[in-house]
């Protein structure tokens, strides 16, 4: 349900309701549709009903149901008063017709999309079409002052949803650059922000003075460094490790100091949600003046930061003392993974001044997360999947692919963050009192069903009693198969994604009863709300703990929502660089393997160009069979590559 279904459904104040549903709470306290209950929240009354709208091919509409024990409420074609598929609509329940609940629409409170995405086309006779980048169907759009018929084919429109009015030409897909400004569009990501925000950043202080903040923890004594990747511009975390006393402190740069409730800042983050992160670019869900620069935990500089300080027990490696507090630190040095993973090949053998001093630190800490991580997978699970770093040259044309594992220096840091958002996580009782990171055990159904796909190759697994060991079962088969990578990625996908919810039910892949996200506010407003909500504890501050609560439900089914936002962002334009690509290359013949048998089977292509995945045709085919495929269509509208197979080049691995 979208976030201003939850409030209305559950209760809110009016000075809850977000900017851009203002029109919708105000039409809906117009028409009666809201109730005030003793306390001044307002309530969507019971005549009403407000949900996603579904289209049935007979035409007909459906708003889905609050409750499992609840019917979806039917809506007849003359009673959607023009709204469609996707949109949140806020019905009137009527005289039910053929035995079951209808209704009518009086709101659409939220579009689906704010606007369509089309191109323009001439089919095979030649007639002009303008068609919808996301379905291909024909739409239809006009500009004021100008005859769409006259733009050279490929052109991309952003149509407005109500008017038809195209509000911008992006450009044409012929050119790489456009495929940036597509994959943003598609999924509402912002890159300039608003000007209110640009004055706010630039007004903000340029350095930290710890004489300034008197009552902060002065941490700047502490030889603190950051490990990221190089590339990396913003520095969320610092660590510290006190090897006498085993305290680990794990300094976060303190946003929600800088980004005050209702600022315009805090707005537009509340609105982008995450930092969106594509190959040649970032874009940030903080101005840059804070992201890379004044929240920054930048080396050699004093900057604010919020810290987790957990110490742990010198034989079990457990906290037994885990406290939070606002403090100042100046980091001693900038690492990058590289060095990181120099220094542990070599124990440090080459390193000099300051970074010698670190590593006397990083080198006990390394050999105690190595115990952490070998303790946290007998409970949690370690999913072989590959990461795929994409280069992008200044054409915007895809040039290389390098696949990215977890390193060394990659498990040393990993294991501090998964500390400090546990510590974040058991200060809330997981009853609508936080921000959780949650992740819900599978069905064993689910995983059974996997099983069945993956018995066509051979792969069986009978020893197991519920879905975490039938996982391990799993994995331990593939992993003889040589098929690890492979056959996790298929688990992942039958796996429950993770999500935020304020109640808690535990964290299923990690094997964690309690987690959060606590240790990138500059990148998640997730962590941002929950810093918020530790201050509220620590100041005993009642009347802001009160306002957070209150709309915590839809501060979670937004963020869940902006995450898979941007996630779809980021494998959008990745699709759009291999589709690209392939273009280049059509009429060459790959050899690939099926990743996916069946009706809409998949394969991904064995090139130098990593993760590329076509859709293909042919017969007989079955899991990771090896086949060589000749690419028959490349839509760049719609980054979809479409194959079929020339040639089987090995045989079934059960035939082996």
């Amino acid at each position: 349900m979208s976030p201003f279904a939850l409030q209305i459904t559950l209760g809110c104040l009016i000075s809850d309701i977000e900017p851009e549903n203002l029109n919708a709470f105000e039409t809906l306290q117009r028409i009666g549709a809201l109730s005030q209950d003793a306390s001044g929240l307002f309530k969507l009354s019971s005549l009403y009903r407000i949900g996603t709208l579904y289209m049935g091919k007979d035409g007909r509409g459906y708003v889905e149901a609050m409750q499992k024990s609840e019917a979806d409420l039917l809506i007849e074609p003359e009673h959607l008063d023009n709204a469609k598929h996707g949109d949140v609509v806020v019905a009137k329940r009527i005289i039910a017709r053929r035995g079951r609940s209808s209704g009518k629409i009086v709101l659409v409170a939220q579009n689906a999309h704010l606007y369509t995405l089309a191109y323009t086309h001439k089919d095979e006779a030649g007639n002009f079409l303008i068609l919808d980048l996301r379905t291909n169907e024909p739409t239809t759009a006009w500009m004021e002052g100008l005859d769409l018929k006259i733009l050279e084919l490929g052109s991309v429109l952003k149509i407005d949803v109500d008017t038809n009015k195209t509000i911008e030409i992006l450009g044409n897909l012929k050119d790489p650059k456009v495929d940036e400004k597509i994959s943003l569009a598609l999924f509402e990501r912002e890159d300039e922000f608003p000007q209110t925000c640009l004055d706010q950043a630039k007004n903000t202080p340029l350095e930290v003075r710890k004489e300034e903040y008197k009552g902060r923890v002065d941490l700047t004594h502490l030889d603190f460094c950051t490990i990221d990747p190089v590339t990396a511009k913003d520095f969320d975390d610092a660590i510290y490790f006190d090897t006498d006393e085993y305290i680990l402190y794990v300094a976060i740069a303190d946003v929600s100091h800088y980004v005050e409730y209702f600022s315009p800042i805090d707005q537009e983050a509340k609105k982008r949600g995450f930092t969106t992160y594509l190959p040649h670019k970032a874009f940030p869900m903080l101005p840059r003046e804070l992201s890379e620069n004044l929240c920054s935990l930048k080396p050699r500089v004093d900057r604010l930061a919020f810290v987790s300080k957990i110490t742990l027990d010198k034989k079990t490696l457990q906290p037994t003392h885990e406290e939070f507090f606002e403090a100042v630190i100046h980091s001693k040095h900038r690492f990058n993974y590289d060095e990181v993973d120099k220094l542990i090949a070599t124990n440090g053998a080459l390193a000099e001044g300051v970074i010698s001093r670190l590593w006397q630190n990083l080198s006990k800490l390394y050999k105690i997360t190595i115990e952490l991580r070998t303790r946290r997978l007998k409970k949690g699970f370690d999913f072989r999947t590959e990461e795929m770093k994409l280069t992008i040259d200044n054409d915007h044309l895809l040039v290389k692919t390098q696949v990215e594992t977890g390193t060394p220096s990659h498990s040393l840091i990993e294991e501090c963050m998964l500390l400090a958002n546990q510590a974040a996580a058991k200060r809330f009782t997981g009853e609508n009192d936080g921000i959780f990171r949650v992740h819900e055990p599978p069905q064993l159904s689910k995983l059974e069903e996997l099983l069945g796909e993956l018995a066509t190759i051979g792969l069986y697994a009978d020893q197991y009693d519920d879905a975490p060991s039938c996982i391990r079962a799993i994995q331990k088969e593939a992993l003889a198969m040589g098929l690890a990578s492979e056959v996790d990625d298929m688990i992942i996908k039958s796996l429950k994604q993770a999500s935020y919810s304020p109640e808690n039910i535990g964290h299923f892949g990690l094997g964690f009863s309690h987690y959060s996200h606590f240790t990138s506010p500059i990148r998640r407003y997730s962590d941002l709300i929950l810093h918020r909500l530790i201050k509220t504890q620590l100041d005993n501050d009642e009347q802001e703990r009160e306002y957070l609560l209150r709309n915590i439900i839809q501060l979670c089914a937004r963020v869940s929502e902006l995450e898979r936002k941007t996630t779809k962002t980021e494998w959008d334009f990745r699709d759009r660089k291999f589709a690209r690509w392939v273009l280049e290359h059509k009429n060459e013949i790959f050899e690939a393997h099926v990743i996916k048998a069946g009706e809409s089977a998949k394969a991904i292509l064995d090139t130098t160009i990593n993760g590329v995945v076509v859709n293909i045709k042919g017969d007989g085919l079955l899991l990771f069979d090896k086949v060589k495929v000749a690419i028959t269509e490349v839509s760049l509208a719609q980054a979809v590559i479409m194959a079929t197979v020339v040639e089987k080049i090995s045989k079934e691995i059960t035939e082996l």
